[in-house]
């Protein structure tokens, strides 16, 4: 009896030019120290924010993450059903503060030792679906007249007057974002959903050199009037290149645990997931370096035991090939540690495995080759999916 589908394992190995897709707190380029190497880093938060927007725009469907969800409801009611500003400002106020989350209150961007009356943060970030907001100003139209008599929230002591539970039930609402993602707010009971998708920081497959790059703005003026010399602007920003390895893997129980038992729903979630951690990019620096490239080579397996990185294929460096570059010689790698590290594991383990990419010669270690990512996807999915095995995974 051939045993469930339970992960489904993506990898991608994806030459960047020159790029600094995800800064630390200098505006330096992210690093990690691998194999005695180092190496240019994108973090997993980063590269799983660019795919939850792809993934979105895909389904359809949208997640709010935010600490001012009080100040949307506002901008709903005043904006789109006409409520008076202050009225408005007031129930955005009391939704709010109308959970269990605590919550302070904004300052005055001109006199920041003056709080502003209603217009409440709250001190965790909540997560909802974009439907939420439209839910959230219905409860206040019902409670209008309740709102009309009641008081500003001026502190985090005051209390709103609408009952908590209305609130909390809205705010607990999950959508397939939710359910594929998941979601930490532990200041409400029962809210917190466990994600069915891991994803690891990008890295390099070989060593990196951060580059400085100077930079200098000419002053329109002064350039057509030729009465100064020097530029009206000088700096530098780091950038660096390379190929990098991505893995992220999806637990099908958990997903199933989040869904019910839906094959379809799992289906277009899944499929929706794995083309976003294809095709997504983050955005930083985009106007000044534009490094949209796809990825070489990308390798889905469906696993009935656990989830498997090749990372460890690159822990001794890739070093460059005679005429330059490092994406051969990098899928060779992986090609190479895939087909060991499954041998080793055992291959039953494996329900299907397949790849698509750029190489045109054939790679054992990853199973079947597909013309297009599409393809890898369904056939992947036909696999995990078809025939029973969402039921199984449950």
């Amino acid at each position: 009896m051939t045993a469930p589908a339970r992960f489904i394992d993506i990898h991608a190995l994806q030459s960047i030019p020159f790029a600094n897709l995800n800064r630390d707190d200098t505006n330096s380029v992210k690093t990690v120290q691998y194999g005695n190497t180092l190496r240019t880093r994108v973090s997993s938060q980063s590269w799983k924010r660019a795919m939850r927007t792809f993934f979105q725009e895909r389904i359809g469907d949208a997640a709010l993450r935010t600490r001012r969800i009080g100040e949307r409801v506002t901008r709903e009611l005043r904006e789109q059903r006409g409520w008076p500003s202050e009225l408005a400002q007031r129930a955005g106020g009391h939704i709010a503060a109308g959970s269990s989350i605590k919550f302070e209150l904004a300052k005055n961007r001109e006199d920041p030792k003056q709080i502003v009356p209603n217009k409440v943060l709250t001190n965790a970030m909540v997560y909802v679906p974009q439907a939420a907001v439209t839910e959230l100003a219905d409860f206040a139209e019902e409670k209008r007249e309740a709102l009309e008599k009641a008081k500003d929230i001026k502190k985090p002591s005051d209390k709103s007057v609408l009952p908590n539970d209305r609130i909390e039930a809205v705010l607990r609402s999950r959508n397939g974002v939710i359910n594929l993602f998941g979601r930490m707010l532990a200041e409400i009971d029962d809210a917190g959903v466990d994600g069915a998708v891991q994803v690891a920081h990008a890295l390099t497959t070989h060593a990196t050199d951060v580059e400085l790059d100077y930079f200098s703005a000419v002053d329109d003026i002064t350039d057509a009037w030729d009465d100064a010399t020097g530029s009206g602007h000088m700096g530098h920003a780091e950038f660096s290149a390379g190929t990098f390895y991505r893995y992220a893997t999806v637990d099908l129980r958990d997903l199933t645990a989040n869904i019910g038992d839906d094959p379809q729903a799992a289906r277009e979630l899944v499929s929706a997931f794995l083309a976003s951690f294809i095709e997504s990019l983050p955005q930083a620096k985009k106007n000044s370096t534009a490094p949209h490239t796809i990825p070489g080579l990308v390798h889905v397996a469906v696993r009935s035991d656990r989830p498997l990185s090749y990372a460890a294929a690159f822990e001794e460096p890739v070093r460059a090939a005679d005429i330059g570059g490092f994406a051969a010689r990098s899928v060779t790698a992986l090609d190479t540690y895939a087909e060991a590290a499954n041998k080793l594991l055992g291959t039953g383990r494996i329900l299907t495995s397949g790849w698509a990419g750029l190489d045109p010669k054939d790679l054992t270690g990853l199973g079947r080759r597909h013309d297009s990512f599409d393809g890898l996807i369904s056939h992947a999915l036909d696999t995990a999916l078809g025939d029973g095995g969402a039921e199984a995974a449950a």
